[in-house]
């Protein structure tokens, strides 16, 4: 056995990471079905409530608390800068249409960069009650639990979700239901907390932010799976995801790359 190429993190840290992300998950339950929620829209038209505002208000404070030192990216709040080289990146509510409509598939993402690149991620899913973690070098666990990604082997039958189908090439979906691939749109975290547990083989994310998906490298990798852009670039500053069980991946990239085109 190889000597991983960086540290692993420390367990304290990833422990810290679960309780705020998880204490932020029930700050933005609290409003879930709640029909005085009240919804803004963003510049770029999208939704944003106060159930998300307070949610991240929350994991800045307790960071800024616990961590002055350290940056900060959100998705509702300016970027705060740090000296220690460390970052979190929050995003409160992933799945803010689905909070809004009711649908319990929403969930709050926080993750931890630190000079070797992706250290931490979390995906909590209150609604659901379920909590994906990873650290680098610890595992990826499942409430706790170690989990694994899937072990298809092809396409054919493989469960592709997608936040949606709507913006793929044609092509692209004939391709995969040549392959008789499954299509279903768990879209969002969800549909990474399904690859990294073994439930789905593929998730698809065409156009993302770095908050979207800055949790999912380490949380895919730690599982065994893989990790890219759609068009098969490391890293989640790349505009797109594309998480797999690792041995569908290069597949994959050959098939999706025409969605980055």
């Amino acid at each position: 056995m190889t000597d991983p190429p960086f540290p692993a993190v420390d367990q304290d840290l990833l422990d810290e990471a679960i309780e705020i992300a998880t204490a932020a998950s029930q700050i933005a339950v609290g409003w879930y079905g709640r029909s005085d929620l009240l919804v803004d829209n963003k510049p770029d038209g999208s939704p944003v409530t106060e159930a998300d505002r307070a949610a991240e208000r929350f994991v800045r404070d307790e960071l800024a608390r616990r961590h002055p030192d350290d940056g900060v990216i959100g998705e509702e709040f300016p970027n705060t800068e740090g000296r220690s080289g460390r970052r979190w990146i929050v995003d409160p509510i992933d799945g803010t249409q689905s909070f809004i409509r009711k649908v319990p598939l929403f969930s709050t993402l926080l993750a931890v960069e630190d000079e070797h690149g992706s250290a931490i991620g979390i995906i909590v899913l209150p609604a659901v009650d379920e909590i994906v973690a990873a650290g680098r070098g610890r595992g990826c666990t499942w409430n706790g639990s170690p989990c694994a990604v899937s072990t298809t082997e092809s396409l054919d039958g493989a469960l592709v979700t997608s936040s949606a189908f709507t913006n793929w090439p044609l092509a692209d979906l004939e391709t995969l239901q040549g392959h008789q691939a499954k299509l279903r749109t768990w879209g969002d975290a969800y549909g990474y907390a399904m690859v990294a547990t073994g439930r789905a083989d593929v998730m698809v994310d065409p156009e993302v932010e770095l908050y979207d998906v800055a949790a999912m490298p380490v949380i895919i990798n730690e599982a065994g799976g893989q990790f890219t852009s759609v068009d098969g670039r490391p890293g989640p500053r790349h505009g797109s995801g594309l998480a797999s069980n690792g041995i569908l991946h290069d597949e994959l990239v050959a098939v999706l790359t025409p969605l980055q085109g």
